[in-house]
């Protein structure tokens, strides 16, 4: 029974890492597209600038089923956005249309 319950216990431990190992993120290369793009002139990580910290964009998006969704459009797409002392202007558009590149750094973003 013990050596059982035990099997159980590490099988799912194993899933929980390996599931967590799919999910990698290049911080690196995600900090390189951010300021590539002007990211960090606007957010900052855990303070707010012209636009909301990644922290804070993180726990809006949190537990949402279509955040990444979201976010990819929010990143891709032109549109207007409200600031954080009330003005709006046009958010930049970034400047790839690397999926993977793109993932990685809305995972990032996620992430904080």
């Amino acid at each position: 029974m013990k050596a059982r319950i035990l099997a159980v216990i590490v099988a799912g431990l194993t899933a929980a890492f390996a599931s967590s190992g799919a999910m990698a993120v290049d911080e690196d290369a995600a900090k390189a597209t951010a300021k590539r793009n002007d990211c960090f002139k606007c957010h900052a990580i855990d303070k707010t600038k012209k636009g909301p910290s990644y922290k804070k964009i993180a726990a809006k998006f949190k537990d949402k089923a279509d955040a990444e969704q979201k976010m990819v459009e929010q990143i891709t797409k032109e549109h207007k956005v409200k600031l954080e002392d009330g003005t709006e202007e046009t958010h930049k558009v970034i400047d790839t249309t690397d999926k993977a590149e793109i993932k990685n750094l809305i995972d990032w973003i996620r992430a904080q």
